[in-house]
């Protein structure tokens, strides 16, 4: 294989070191032998490098935790650390027979510590004395990771340059004339390799992505310099000037544009010698502590955001990280109408691919370092209160993660870490690397002479470390939770859902941590646990009339949170009856689900700006099958919880405040809303609607929460026990939906008992479906319609026509098309492309499935579900195809109702799908597709 000078990046695999998980520590090293002789890439190196001027690089983007590597026989050690890059020149000691062979040699943390018998949070601490992630210990929701994930845990690749090499480019942009006048810096290392001066040509290009694959060169400029030799330098470039860019938005406030920024280095007499690519988006983000509340409030773009998002723990414990799947991840994210994920710091400094994915989708990131106050200094026992051993580790490694990670739009800031704060001299270390270019904290970008005072200031903000991001000491300090760092985050357990509306529920602006119960469905539990596991809790009267689940050993294992809290919660599951079996169980489990955090979120949404400036639920995902605080588990299924957050969340969202029962409009946009109005419905379960109520001509305001009226039913003569409610908030010039939500209530003092009798109802629907496939990937829109009561033709509400969403548009919620990558595969034609979109999509045709009733009444709770077609299945076989992207799920619709599900999934090779229909009423998965 011919190779030209520039730089060839190319990975050659991602794999554990470890080959076998060891039951314990007898094994004090692990071994990886590749042959790399068939390697026509290593052949192509051998036979192109007799010349000087190129040079091979061996790259570790991260190991755990140390490793000697021989290649040819020849030794380089890579040094102690998880958190740190690797690159080892290996030109010299590459076989010119193209026969190389490659042996590494992985050492695992120096103290990986014991598990004491009663578990606890990272164990008995011993892993924090090193830099490393410590969740492997275990920890309230993880079981311990047995070889503390040793090995090569990320990304390995060859890379290839010139006499000059390219190392950790800069880029900041700075802002004007209120966000219309930008300047990009850019600051790169250059190494000369060679034993010559290199003179050479440094060359920046901007493009710009416009529709149909159309690049818009936005800026190219050139550089004369010369490197001594074996000398490594740094150079800026002059600042390049854009007008009116477009700008990079956070989720639900615009949309995610970004801008590709390339760098090459020729060397006169030898072409081009390395080349270096990033996308990069245009926008500011500042915090600071908000008077009004005390908490940290985030502005983008001089926009303040409410931050609804989640801890993020990692993809996976056992580190098999990939693309595809983080794609996956933060994209579940965005679709739940998310805008931050904490990155928390008992895991990992998150890799490139995350970053990428929530640069795209719009996730603002909290990045904490390898500190957590369980394990460093504040856990029981008190150990490790000076964090490290070695805090000079600790350091190279932070420094590295901000250099790997600093370009990235969606990262937001940078914390100590979780629960405490890092030692003295590591936090003050951190707040000088990390302090803020000096006119960035004072300059409000809008007269021109604070534009010439920043363009002609001596030092270049591209210079700093980072410069432009907030340094917190800790993530309950300076405007998280108490500020004082004492333990006021939390809780973590079921939750009462009125109680999370009333004003003292919490009484600090910004919860960084807030969790409940995250049961998965019943098919997660079968494809996951043997037989012993499919045993439901059991129920324990205790004092005062509560109730105690006692789950069996394996959901104890698997860190199971009750539905329950004696003395505080009623049991939420036991509201709806006693389940029957795991499947009833898993169905009840997923009505509080949704209930639990739909009422989080529009409990903390209802004091926006008035008390609160955001929360972050703890935690969003599970990194291996647990049973708590998660929307979709390991196989990627989503609970109900995933919806109710996707409902409150919304930029435009109309709520019901459950502890005052005031209907709410919530505009988180920077846009007046006007000429709306909401409609309240109330529906028994016999299928009348005994409550109906309009509010025209409402005007809401930018950035506010407006209560509109009280929903008065509950106070009404002879109420139902248990009744649905349907708000929506639509615009009065075309009836189009803003936004709809859908309540099951119940009066005071009563219960859901009574819905268990509404499941005989046979309530008829129509569902019309149409498919489009491109190749395996099948996009599927279902229109259903209850038919138990034909609609008044004059409401146009019925139809559930959404407005386009307001102020982003920036993704398709149930699209699963990959993200282009646009540093990968330019060759691919443009306008083939096009053509392929125009005549490719194969259609079925519509299809029409009507599902036979004679009730009126709501169809509740249902939910599509997609699964291989077999005939013949196994006990607990899974047939689910995973991952499927919905626009919605667990929806109900009342009489004359009708929506618009869309649905997008891949279908393994040689499999045909099927898609059920499954609801309260409807108990028996129905076949629509």
């Amino acid at each position: 294989m011919l190779l030209s000078p520039e730089r060839y990046w190319q990975p050659l695999w991602r794999i554990s070191l470890c080959l076998t998980r060891f039951m314990g520590w007898k094994m004090k090293q692990f071994l990886t032998l590749v042959t790399l002789a068939e390697s026509t890439i290593l052949s192509g190196f051998s036979q192109n490098f007799s010349a000087s001027n190129q040079h091979v690089d061996l790259n570790f983007r991260a190991i755990n935790y140390s490793a000697e590597v021989y290649l040819n026989g020849h030794k380089r050690v890579l040094p102690k650390g998880m958190f740190r890059r690797h690159s080892l020149e290996i030109t010299d000691i590459l076989s010119p027979d193209g026969e190389n062979l490659l042996a590494v040699i992985v050492h695992p943390p120096d103290h990986p510590g014991k598990i004491p018998p009663q578990g606890g949070q990272g164990g008995d601490h011993e892993i924090g004395k090193d830099v490393a992630a410590q969740y492997v210990e275990g920890w309230d929701w993880m079981t311990p990771i047995r070889d503390r994930n040793t090995g090569i845990w990320d990304e390995v690749s060859l890379s290839v340059t010139g006499q000059v090499k390219i190392i950790d480019p800069h880029l900041v942009s700075t802002f004007f004339d209120s966000y219309k006048r930008v300047y990009l810096h850019v600051t790169t290392e250059l190494e000369n390799r060679s034993s010559g001066v290199a003179d050479c040509s440094l060359n920046i290009q901007v493009t710009a992505e416009l529709e149909g694959n159309v690049c818009l060169v936005e800026h190219l400029r050139m550089e004369h310099l010369s490197i001594p030799p074996s000398t490594r330098v740094q150079y800026s470039f002059p600042p390049l000037f854009f007008y009116k860019p477009k700008l990079w938005w956070p989720n639900g406030m615009g949309k995610q544009f970004l801008y590709n920024v390339s760098i090459t280095a020729d060397v006169k007499g030898f072409g081009e010698s390395d080349k270096w690519e990033h996308l990069f988006g245009f926008r500011k983000i500042e915090s600071h502590i908000d008077r009004a509340t005390g908490g940290r409030l985030f502005m983008v773009n001089g926009q303040p955001v409410f931050i609804r998002g989640g801890n993020w723990i990692l993809s996976d414990g056992l580190l098999r990280l990939s693309k595809k799947r983080y794609q996956t991840d933060i994209k579940f994210h965005a679709d739940m109408n998310f805008n931050m994920l904490r990155c928390w710091g008992g895991g990992l400094a998150e890799r490139p691919e995350f970053y990428h994915y929530c640069d795209v989708y719009g996730l603002l990131v909290w990045q904490e370092f390898w500190i957590t106050g369980d394990v460093d200094g504040r856990g029981d026992p008190i150990s490790n209160p000076n964090g490290p051993l070695d805090h000079d580790l600790f350091l190279l490694c932070a420094r590295d993660t901000v250099k790997l990670l600093r370009n990235h739009a969606s990262l937001a800031l940078w914390v100590g870490g979780n629960e405490q704060v890092p030692p003295d001299d590591i936090n003050r270390a951190l707040k000088n690397d990390l302090k803020l270019y000096p006119d960035l904290e004072t300059w409000n970008g809008n007269s021109s002479s604070e534009e010439d005072k920043f363009v002609i200031s001596h030092t270049d903000p591209s210079q700093y470390l980072d410069g432009t991001r907030v340094y917190v000491q800790g993530s309950m300090w300076d405007g998280f939770a108490d500020g004082q760092g004492n333990w006021t985050d939390g809780p973590y357990e079921i939750q009462n859902p009125e109680d999370f509306f009333k004003h003292d529920y919490y009484i600090y602006g910004f919860n960084p941590e807030v969790g409940s119960v995250g049961m998965p469905v019943a098919a997660t539990i079968r494809a996951t646990m043997p037989k012993e596991g499919w045993q439901v809790p059991l129920f324990r009267k205790v004092e005062n009339g509560y109730i105690e689940e006692v789950p069996n050993p394996i959901w104890k294992y698997h860190k199971y949170i009750p539905y329950s809290k004696p003395g505080l919660v009623h049991d939420q599951i036991l509201q709806y009856g006693t389940p029957k079996d795991l499947d009833d169980f898993c169905l009840k489990a997923q009505l509080v689900n949704y209930v639990q955090y739909r009422a989080l979120l529009e409990g903390w949404t209802s004091h926006m700006w008035s008390k609160f400036t955001g929360v972050l639920i703890w935690k969003t995902q599970n990194p291996w099958t647990g049973l708590r605080g998660q929307f979709y588990d390991h196989l990627l299924d989503q609970t109900a919880g995933f919806y109710g957050c996707r409902s409150a969340a919304e930029p435009i969202h109309v709520q019901l405040n459950l502890a005052t029962y005031s209907i709410e409009v919530i505009n988180t946009t920077s846009n007046r809303l006007s000429h709306v109005a909401v409609e309240a419905s109330v529906w028994d379960l016999e299928g009348s609607c005994p409550y109906y109520d309009v509010h025209e001509k409402l005007s809401v305001p930018p950035k506010k929460t407006l209560p509109i009226a009280e929903m008065k039913y509950p106070k009404s003569k002879n109420p139902k026990p248990v009744y649905f409610l349907l708000l929506k908030l639509y615009r009065m010039s075309d009836y189009s939906i803003l936004s709809r939500n859908f309540y099951w209530l119940h009066l005071p003092g009563s219960d859901y008992k009574m819905l268990e009798p509404y499941r005989a109802k046979k309530v008829p629907l129509k569902v019309k479906s149409t498919v489009v496939m491109k190749g395996c990937i099948y996009e599927v829109q279902m229109h259903v319609e209850n038919t138990s009561k034909k609609p008044n033709l004059k409401d146009l509400l019925h139809k559930n026509i959404f407005c386009p969403k307001i102020a982003d548009g920036d993704h398709n919620g149930a699209s699963l098309q990959l993200v282009p990558d646009r540093n990968q595969n330019k060759q691919q034609a443009g306008i083939l492309q096009r053509i392929y979109r125009q005549f490719s999509c194969g259609s079925d045709g519509l299809r029409v499935a009507e599902i036979e009733g004679s009730d009126v009444g709501v169809a509740f709770f249902l939910h599509f579900s997609v699964h291989k077609s077999k005939t013949e299945l196994k006990e607990g076989e899974d047939t689910r195809i995973l991952p499927v992207h919905y626009s919605d799920n667990y929806f109900s619709l009342v009489p004359g109702e009708t929506t618009s599900v869309t649905m997008t999934f891949e279908v393994p090779a040689g499999e045909a799908p099927l898609i059920q229909l499954h609801g309260w009423n409807y108990n028996v998965g129905l076949t629509i597709l």
